[in-house]
């Protein structure tokens, strides 16, 4: 968001030239949004411990039932952004919400593994297009007063939408009824498409379209003639800014750096194994000792409980102490959660008769600090490294980042248990928090409080501290 246009009028309450029933209704995009990523996240960890069971399936399998919605995802977030330019952003998050409501139930009815498979791999589809799409429509709909809070919803509503799936999973679990839980994933689906159906195109779509008698109706549904006037002027301006639209445009000395910091945050996000915990929870219990699947699937429930928690004071402080204090505090403590969790698995015997107690206290300390610090804050970073010319794109590649070491990740764990054992594996992302902490500390500007273009000002200054000689032959 362009922080000097929604600047100057910070002043005026947003109620003043929007309805609140529709910036309620916005706010429901958001967070339905959120909420079919989330959901879909979390439900396979509660369904893989008895699709294994159906199906019959190999440990490789399990992996990639779990980790195509990465592929999936990576596909409808690249194509996602086009088709919204194309199609409009309206438009495009009908078809997310169909293509969700398709492959829920088809997971619902696969009579085997391949079109499991299949069904889970139209799910990331559709989360790479509400995921792309959801905030960008909300940002284009909502008033500049509300439009941080609103994106914020979307990433909170994703951990309410893990919370709800492990819910469905824990109420279903004692009748291993993992094809409904599959098939529920289509309710908020159903519910997301009934809202679109009442809400309007964006309204900057349509002026970059020169739909512009359309663009002044849809201003006129919504809000009084100041407030039009406000919103247009908006538009024109956002507008009149070049938006660079070449991928090697992220190559050049000027934003070059701002592409490392993104990418590579958003890289050691997944790395640190914060989604096998997501994907896998049961199973990692089941290696601390918890036999019942339900119990099991309770304690992932109580994990993504603290999740949902622990995000509300990133809401709170991430403007108010920084993003490196929180990041500092987070993955330290995550680190520490890891080593006593590798170590609990390495020495069983030391925890007594309680390792599954103590493996779900590490769990819930690494999941709390992790939505405090490295979960939303990666997404602020991103949307504020870059110069505003080449924001959309570096957006995307660095999701594009994210999605690549989420399926390396996923794809990877439980054969990794097999072959180096738990507590290596835990070791192994604990490694990654220490190289996170370093990277925080020489690479990763504080952007709190600061205006957009002295954050990438300060990356490119930060380059030539690190490559001195290859930033004196670039200049």
């Amino acid at each position: 968001m362009n922080r000097e246009a929604s600047s100057t009028r910070r002043e005026e309450p947003a109620e003043t030239y929007v309805r609140r029933g529709f910036l309620g209704r916005v706010s429901l995009i958001a967070g339905l949004g959120g909420i079919l990523y989330g959901f879909d996240m979390g439900i396979i960890a509660a369904v893989l411990v008895f699709v294994r069971q159906s199906f019959a399936i190999s440990t490789r399998m399990e992996e990639i039932v779990v980790s195509v919605v990465q592929v999936g995802y990576m596909s409808g977030a690249v194509a996602g952004g086009s088709i919204a330019d194309r199609i409009g952003r309206r438009t495009t998050l009908m078809w997310g919400g169909i293509i969700f409501l398709l492959g829920s139930l088809l997971a619902f009815w696969s009579p085997d593994v391949t079109i499991l498979i299949v069904a889970r791999g139209l799910l990331g589809v559709a989360i790479g297009f509400t995921a792309v799409t959801a905030p960008v429509y909300v940002s284009e709909l909502a008033p500049p007063q509300s439009r941080g809070l609103l994106i914020g919803l979307y990433q909170f509503a994703l951990t309410i939408g893990i919370v709800l799936a492990d819910l469905v999973g824990y109420w279903l679990a004692g009748q291993h009824a993992w094809r409904t839980m599959f098939g529920l994933g289509a309710v908020p689906a159903a519910f997301f498409l009934a809202l679109i159906f009442t809400l309007p195109e964006s309204p900057r779509w349509l002026f970059a379209q020169n739909r512009l008698e359309e663009m002044y109706s849809v201003l006129s549904s919504y809000t009084d003639t100041a407030g039009a006037k406000l919103l247009i002027e908006e538009i024109r301006t956002a507008l009149a800014i070049p938006v660079e639209q070449r991928w090697s445009e992220l190559w050049k000395p000027a934003v070059r750096t701002s592409l490392f910091i993104a990418v590579g945050f958003t890289v050691l996000q997944q790395v640190t194994g914060i989604n096998t915990i997501i994907y896998y929870g049961p199973r990692i219990f089941a290696l601390a000792g918890i036999t019942s699947n339900k119990s099991a699937i309770f304690a992932t429930l109580l994990v993504a409980v603290t999740n949902m928690l622990a995000t509300i004071i990133a809401l709170v402080l991430v403007d108010r102490v920084g993003r490196k204090p929180l990041l500092y505090v987070g993955v330290s403590a995550m680190t520490a959660s890891l080593v006593l969790l590798a170590y609990s698995f390495h020495a069983p015997a030391a925890f007594g008769a309680a390792p599954g107690v103590v493996a779900t206290g590490c769990l819930m300390v690494y999941i709390s600090c992790f939505a405090f610090s490295m979960g939303p804050i990666a997404w602020i970073l991103v949307s504020e490294v870059f110069p505003l010319r080449v924001r959309g794109r570096g957006v995307a590649a660095a999701s594009l980042g994210a999605g690549a070491s989420n399926f390396l990740v996923s794809i990877t764990f439980l054969s990794l248990i097999d072959d180096a054992g738990s507590s290596v594996t835990f070791l192994i992302y604990a490694a990654f928090c220490v190289v996170t902490l370093l990277f925080v500390r020489f690479i990763v500007p504080e952007t709190a409080g600061r205006e957009l273009e002295s954050i990438s000002s300060e990356a490119n200054r930060a380059a030539a501290r690190i490559d001195k000689p290859t930033t004196a032959h670039q200049v």
